[in-house]
């Protein structure tokens, strides 16, 4: 199994994308199972889109891909499949762009940030631990107690960087 840090490398490099997709999808139904969560047909299916790249989607461009496979073409079906994705940590809301990415650790109590390429919209997730401790520790400096936050980090991944220097 590979570490966080070296997965987040992965999204913003070449690597064999099938096998990291077929990986994480089959901890996803491993997790759902001993959840005793029905992962349906078009649940199923979102999540296998949403695992086909290294980015996140909008629950539009979700539904499109599904009205064309035949699962439906009314908005419900897109978003109650991602808010049952994201209910049971398969899949997290990139609020940021207002869409939804695959989590690349299921089953994993986790809250990762978000590391977002502008220019290709490539996301992966990061350890947010020393994020988190920086943040408790500002805040409890004047008196505030954190309980939720999503960091989402706007840049540029190595690739467009270089391409944008060539």
């Amino acid at each position: 199994m590979t570490s966080p840090e070296t997965e987040t490398a992965l999204a913003f490099a070449e690597h064999d994308h099938d096998h990291c997709a077929g990986d994480t999808l089959a901890r996803a139904e491993a997790v759902a199972a001993e959840r005793g969560a029905r992962l349906t047909p078009v649940r199923r299916r979102v999540l296998e889109i949403l695992l086909e790249a290294h980015r996140a989607m909008g629950a539009y461009e979700v539904l499109d891909r599904l009205a064309a496979e035949g699962f439906g073409n009314q908005p419900p079906v897109a978003y109650r499949a991602l808010e049952f994705l994201v209910e049971h940590g398969l899949a997290h809301r990139v609020r940021r762009l207002n869409a939804f990415a695959a989590c690349m650790h299921p089953g994993e109590d986790h809250s990762p940030v978000f590391l977002i390429c502008k220019s290709c919209d490539a996301v992966a997730e990061a350890p947010a631990e020393p994020v988190r401790a920086a943040l408790a520790k500002a805040a409890g400096a004047v008196g505030f107690t954190v309980e939720r936050a999503t960091v989402e980090a706007l840049g540029l991944c190595g690739a467009c960087r270089e391409g944008a220097a060539a």
